[in-house]
């Protein structure tokens, strides 16, 4: 056989093998196996190539592994945890549904004796939290998608430094892609240093290595805040300025969030700990 015999053959194989597995793995719509196969079969090369670089959701499985362990050692999070005022939440009907949805996704069920404050903007965002980090007595927790060394960000780098000074625990976490800025900038070790701790979520290390060993495109977009175990906000807010110009045609954004005081703030707590 020549060698063009020889790379056909070779490629037929390797569409069968892709399209085997594309059939046999659990946990996927039977639509998505189709699209895949089409896609597979269509696109000589580069089919196959797309569907080892993104047809699974593939983080890597030492994260995996590590990310379980830490999970399977943390203590259930039930309504036990909560005072017991709280216990029953009261739900209208109307919304019940809308309830069981979250509690199906997050694994948390609804507590009471919360209260929950939506706010204006992203600017008023940023400085209540500044004014909660500034008044914290015991700890800070807060995990970004992006976070930018921009004037917003540096608010909130300067809060947390002024909180450690004070001798309160700060652990800031952000995602290794969207806040790769920060991560390369004077401002990320000085936090280490100001007695911040810090971590990276998903770190990319080398790009070209990076998808062999899982998919460099299934990012943390979490934004999480918990302070002193009371306060939390929930929402779309990344610490940036609203006009951040990661993509200039869409600034400037506008996020919702709702700064919540209560029980609820354990729930993020134990989101934040995984």
């Amino acid at each position: 056989m020549d060698a063009a015999t020889i790379a056909v053959l070779i490629h037929i194989s390797l569409e069968i093998l892709v399209i085997m597995r594309v059939i046999l793995r659990p946990h996927r719509e039977p639509t998505s196996r189709l699209a895949w196969i089409v896609v597979v079969v269509t696109l000589p090369v580069i089919g196959i190539l797309a569907y080892l670089l993104l047809g699974e959701v593939n983080i890597g499985r030492r994260r995996v592994a590590r990310m379980q362990k830490v999970i399977d050692s943390l203590p259930k999070l039930s309504n036990d945890t909560c005072p017991q005022e709280t216990l029953q939440a009261q739900i209208p009907d109307i919304y019940d549904h809308l309830f069981r949805v979250g509690r199906s996704i997050s694994g948390y069920s609804p507590v009471g004796g919360n209260s929950g404050q939506l706010l204006a903007d992203s600017n008023t965002t940023i400085n209540r939290m500044v004014e909660d980090i500034d008044s914290a007595q015991d700890h800070v927790h807060l995990l970004f998608y992006i976070w930018l060394p921009d004037q917003n960000g540096c608010k909130i780098i300067d809060a947390l430094k002024r909180a450690a000074e004070r001798g309160v625990k700060c652990r800031a976490m952000v995602d290794g892609l969207g806040s790769r800025i920060l991560i390369k900038s004077p401002y990320w070790n000085e936090m280490t240093a100001a007695g911040i701790h810090t971590a990276v979520a998903l770190p990319i290390g080398n790009p070209l290595l990076r998808p062999f060993v899982g998919r460099i495109d299934l990012r943390n977009h979490r934004k999480i805040v918990v302070i002193d175990h009371n306060i939390t906000y929930c929402g779309s807010q990344n610490c940036a300025d609203p006009e951040f110009r990661i993509k200039p045609r869409y600034a400037p954004w506008v996020d919702a969030v709702i700064r919540f005081q209560g029980p609820v703030a354990r729930q993020n707590q134990h989101l934040f700990i995984s």
